[in-house]
């Protein structure tokens, strides 16, 4: 049948995702990087991934395309929120092929400083919990009880030098990438901020307009948890600067 359908232009697309996180039905999807209408029978062509393109690159279009099935894309969304469901809190491997790096650990830092070897100057680690990937963190742990959160981006502490005394210190650390990591963040944010006791969250971001899908999904997930707390948005430019 011919209808209206979403059309994505693949070379203004610069593969933020927000279109993916907006669409309801699952429609679009990331694939190599840039926005792609997964199936025609998923897009009811009402367009909620249009206001949220910050390049201009979905618009309508007629054409032969098969009827929007709700049924399908019933199933399609139960599908994706079981693959996307947090998986429990790494246990201590079994085995001896156990990744150590999936363990949970806090890391509890000397209050006394101490000296720097003559001749040698070492930037002080501000990191105290692991591990900080939000794919991998637990949603429960003992450190997240009263914490400051920090949300960040991954580039961020590669771009701005101070990184670890300006954010990391007196806060528990999540770092993502919306366009690289598959799936949604905000799910397992919700979790971790709805089910712990948290006292700020803190999100730092890169100026580029992928770096948007963190932010996106920090602030859903604050929203969905129901509660009211201190929350701030801190840019980085690609030159290591903070943008006022």
């Amino acid at each position: 049948m011919i209808r209206k359908i979403i059309k994505i232009d693949e070379e203004k697309c610069n593969g933020c995702g927000l279109c993916a996180q907006a669409c309801h039905e699952g429609a679009i999807g990331m694939v190599d990087g840039k926005a792609k209408l997964l199936r025609d029978d998923y897009c009811d062509g009402l367009g909620n991934c249009l206001p949220v393109c910050p390049t201009g690159a979905i618009s309508f279009e007629e054409r032969e395309a098969a009827d929007f099935d709700e049924a399908a894309v019933q199933q399609h969304m139960q599908q994706k929120k079981q693959d996307q469901r947090p998986a429990p809190a790494p246990q201590p491997p079994a085995m001896p092929c156990g990744c150590p790096g999936m363990n949970v650990r806090q890391i509890r830092r000397a209050t006394k400083e101490t000296p720097e070897a003559p001749g040698t100057h070492e930037a002080k680690s501000y990191l105290s919990q692991w591990p900080v990937q939000i794919k991998l963190a637990p949603v429960n742990a003992p450190y997240f009880s009263g914490a400051n959160l920090l949300i960040a981006a991954d580039c961020t502490a590669y771009a701005y030098g101070d990184f670890h005394t300006r954010f990391i210190r007196n806060r528990i650390t999540l770092i993502g990438c919306p366009k690289l990591d598959a799936g949604d963040y905000s799910e397992k944010l919700t979790a971790i901020i709805k089910q712990n006791d948290i006292k700020s969250v803190t999100i730092v971001r890169m100026e580029v307009p992928c770096c948007g899908g963190l932010e996106y999904a920090a602030r859903q997930a604050l929203q969905n948890s129901g509660k009211f707390i201190p929350w701030q948005v801190v840019t980085i430019t690609t030159d290591g600067k903070i943008l006022d």
